[in-house]
This record gives structure tokens, sequence and C-alpha cells, in this order.
């Protein structure tokens, strides 16, 4: 690791695209633009430090809410918020689709969980997702590019009008950037962390040509997964690393197939946000310093990115690819707390068990009031009645609850509201998303935490994502290829795939979202 203060030997730039032909993606969850700040100022000879000094960045972009890596990596490549993709976290419920297993439909009634995460995989233990490759893991860029047909389709919803399984791609309700592209002739390719990323082939199921997602939840050869310690998280982004290399040489994700470089392309690294998260990782605390500077751990998943990056530059330029190749650079998310001294851990099982509890004993006979629950350092609750009054119910139950969590030692401390600042219920749930009440997708209660609160009822997370606050959402922004521009003027991640668009020269108004919501994009560019 480069010593903070240190001049490393520079990492040319890469060149002023005269014509982009291609677009480079990458996406380094957990990311934020204050991380960015401290490396390129500690760092001035490193491949990022290149890449901002040398391009275009936005120093106040934001990510949607809920900043959770599904609608924030379809914000990138669809221009859209939930409001018009639909898509409001990776487990979710919808009160339209049927049950996953439901094979007779008649009679069935509406209300199922979304489940699009590793739990849709053939087999979650293995890095192939079940496709049965031998010598895993390394073995694994010989996986699938098509990683369909790896999902288990009775763990898939299912439509009332079909009676068939809904898999993520059906479920997203607008076009994405790789949808545009291959209508253009262009080929596409993307790299992320589960098969149920098949979601960016967008609803017309193709939209990506070479689409390799190794499972990060699957068993790691040194932990009980890949996330579980940042030195096998690093191995596991190198995979997907390797095959954006071997894309950029005109091959496919495993290197054994001649395809030509894509059009659109990249990978979605997750080593900063595990680092972020760890509480301890091979002996080294994970997270932040109390100076807010990154700890160790978290110090050598950004130098593992950097040297990605570079390794991409490098390529690029060998292959004489460089004057026609954009880079553009961002995050899924951010991850909240920076600062250690304001996390609160609050276990949210009991405060879901009493808000269940009392809703029983005030409607006997009636079912738990809570269908599904995704609390990460945000609350989004579907409720089985979607009346006014149960919203209201659980929204007041809620802002009573106080209690005791832990902080960042362990050490017992109070909360007060169940974490949050506010809750919206019902129809003001609806309009915090500007939705109309009545989508079936939206949640009945969005509650925005309080500042450091995690909902876990472990000791071992330091940090998460999905809400509202800005160490949620403040994440960098670098467009490869300009003078070291840093605009202050605020953007959303959304805008990357108009952007996409206008870079190769393709009408950024060929996506739905854009012309739904009107997203532009991004300013200052001048191509």
């Amino acid at each position: 690791m480069a010593a903070a203060g240190t001049v490393a030997a520079a990492v040319p730039a890469l060149a002023a695209p005269g014509r982009t032909e291609h677009v480079l993606l990458l996406s380094v969850d957990g990311l934020h633009q204050s991380d960015l700040d401290w490396y390129t100022r500690t760092h001035p000879g490193s491949a990022l430090a290149a890449l901002a000094a040398h391009g275009t960045e936005y120093a106040h972009a934001n990510t949607p809410v809920p900043s959770d890596s599904f609608p924030g990596m379809v914000g990138q490549v669809t221009g859209g918020n939930p409001a018009s993709t639909g898509i409001y976290y990776d487990a979710t419920y919808n009160r339209a689709l049927l049950p996953a297993g439901t094979t007779s439909c008649a009679g069935v009634k509406p209300g199922s969980t979304v489940d699009y995460t590793e739990d849709l995989d053939r087999n979650q233990g293995a890095i192939d997702a079940g496709q049965g490759l031998p010598n895993l893991p390394d073995g694994v860029l010989a996986m699938t590019g098509n990683p369909r047909s790896l999902i288990n389709p009775a763990a898939l919803p299912v439509d009332p009008k079909t009676c068939k399984p809904v898999y993520p791609h059906q479920y997203l309700r607008v076009n994405t950037v790789f949808e545009v592209a291959r209508q253009a002739g262009l080929r596409t390719a993307w790299s992320d962390k589960h098969p149920a990323y098949e979601m960016l082939n967008g609803p017309s199921g193709s939209g990506i040509d070479d689409l390799f997602t190794p499972e990060i939840n699957s068993k790691a050869p040194s932990a009980s997964d890949w996330t579980k310690d940042n030195s096998a998280t690093q191995r596991y982004d190198g995979y997907k690393a390797k095959a954006v290399l071997n894309e950029i040489d005109g091959f496919d994700h495993s290197g054994q197939t001649r395809a030509g470089t894509p059009g659109v392309f990249g990978m979605n690294f997750q080593s900063v946000s595990t680092a972020q998260k760890l509480r301890l990782s091979g002996g080294q605390p994970g997270g932040y310093r109390p100076d807010g500077t990154p700890g160790p751990v978290l110090r050598s998943a950004l130098d593992f990115v950097d040297r990605q990056v570079g390794a991409f530059a490098a390529e690029l330029r060998n292959r004489h690819l460089e004057r026609s190749t954009t880079v553009l650079l961002s995050a899924k998310h951010g991850q909240s707390p920076i600062d250690p001294n304001a996390l609160t851990r609050i276990d949210d099982a009991p405060l879901l068990a009493g808000l269940n509890a009392a809703w029983r004993s005030a409607h006997p006979g009636a079912p738990d009031l809570v269908a599904q629950s995704t609390d990460d350092d945000a609350m989004l609750l579907w409720f089985t009645d979607h009346s006014p009054s149960a919203a209201e119910f659980a929204r007041q139950y809620l802002l009573a609850q106080s209690g005791t969590g832990n902080d960042s030692t362990g050490a017992a401390k109070p909360f007060a509201h169940a974490g949050l600042t506010t809750a919206y219920a019902g129809a003001d749930a609806a309009r915090y998303f500007q939705v109309r009440p009545g989508d079936p997708r939206v949640p009945d209660l969005v509650g925005i935490a309080q500042h450091g609160v995690v909902y876990t009822g472990g000791h071992s997370k330091i940090a998460e994502h999905g809400g509202a606050a800005a160490d949620d959402r403040a994440v960098p922004l670098v467009v490869s290829g300009g003078h070291g521009v840093r605009i202050p003027a605020a953007v959303e991640t959304t805008q990357i795939a108009p952007t996409i668009l206008r870079l190769l020269n393709l009408d950024p108004r060929a996506l739905d979202a854009v012309r739904e919501e009107g997203t532009a994009p991004l300013p200052g560019l001048g191509r």
C-alpha cells in the first residue's frame, strides 16, 4: 500500500476520446465522494487520481432512494428512480403477484414476497450458482453468460394472468442502456454479484450479450462466504476484473471466445463495501477511523480497486482503445455511518414482533400486520392490511418505541422512536416515492433512520446502506477524457444512463425512464 502523502509512479491518464465507441462503467459499491477525495489527495500517482485529474468529476452526485444495490444499479442503466422502474429493493413485496411455487392460480389470493437475491440460485453454496463447473472457484470464468439458466423458477413470484414465474428482467418496468445499445448493433457485457442481476437485461430479456454473475454469497475457500473476509472479497472481485480485461481484449468474459470489445460493458466491485461493513477482517479493524479516514482494511480495498482501474487503463492503451473508450466510475450506494461513534445497532425483530402483537390485540383474529420487512439502515414495510388505518397504526406504534441497542464496541446504547427520524405511511409513503397510491409494489411504510442507525441483531456489522442519509447517497461520479473539471452542481446517478447513450451518439430518449422522468445527461461534458 502506498503510504499517505507519498508519490507513486504516475499512472498515465486515459486520453480524451475523439469519438466514443465503447463505454466502460465501473460501480464501486460503498465508495463515497469523500473516499475518492481522500484517496486521490494521498495517492496522487494512482490510477484513480489520474482518472479524476484528467476527467470530469461531479462532486455532488447522489444515488436514488432507497440506496440499495438494486435500485442503485437499475438507476444507472435505465435513468429511472423506483417511481418509474418499479424497483425498490432486492427483497420486496407485491400485492398483485402470487406466492412463489404457485402452479394452480385460480382462486389464489394475490400478495407475494419478491425475493431477487441469492435465494434464487439453483445452488447458493456454489460460486457458479449451481452450474456444476469443475475446478471451482478459479474455474468460475467458465461460468455461463446467461445466468437466467441458474435461477430456480420455483423460487420466483407468479403472475396471476399467465400463472408463470416472473423472472427479474420481467419485473423491471422500463428498458435499459444495454437494450438500446444492442438495438443499435453494439455488443454488451456486464459482471455483477448474483444471477438475479439478469434483471439488467431489461424487459426484452436480451439486453446483455455476456452477463457474468458469480455468486458472492456462496461459500469461499477461506470464509463462510466471499463477503465475510475482505481478502476473499478482493479475490472474488478479481474474477470480475479479469472478465473485463478479457472483454477489452475482444473476448467474452471467459477469455475463450472472440466476440469483439463491447460497446457498453463493465462491472461492480464489492471490496470497498465489505471493508466498510466488517468490524474485523484478517485481524484488522474495518471501516473508518474516528477522524473519518479509512482504516487498514478499507485502505487495502481502495488500493485493490485502484490497481484494477489501472489495469483496465493499461489494457485499453495496449489495445489502442484509449481514445475510443470512455470510463465512468460511480457507485450503486454509499455506506452509513462513516463516523464509528455514530453507530447504533438496533435489533428490528422485537420491534416488528411488538407491532404484530399490538395489531393482533387490537384486531382479534387478524393475521400479523407485517407481510415483508426490509430493514438495513432504513425501514421498508409491506402490510397484510393495506388500509390507511393500518398504515397509521404502524406509524404511531413505531415512533412510540424506545429501547437499548449497542454501539460500535458492543456497549449498550439507548434509542428512541424505533431509531427513526420520521415515518411515511400509506398515501404518504407513495408520495415520498412520487408514485400514485395503489401501486402494488410501493411499501406501506417508509422509515427514515436516524443517522448511524443500523438494523441488525448481531454485533459484527458496523455500517449498512439502503437509507436516505448523506453517507448512503453521496457517491463519486467521474467521466474520463476531460481536463480535471470538477462540477459542483448536484446530479444523480440516474443521469449516467442518458449520458452513456449520448456518448455513443445514441438518443437518450430511447430510454423509457428518461422520457417518463425527464432525466438529463450529465452536464458539462461537451460531447
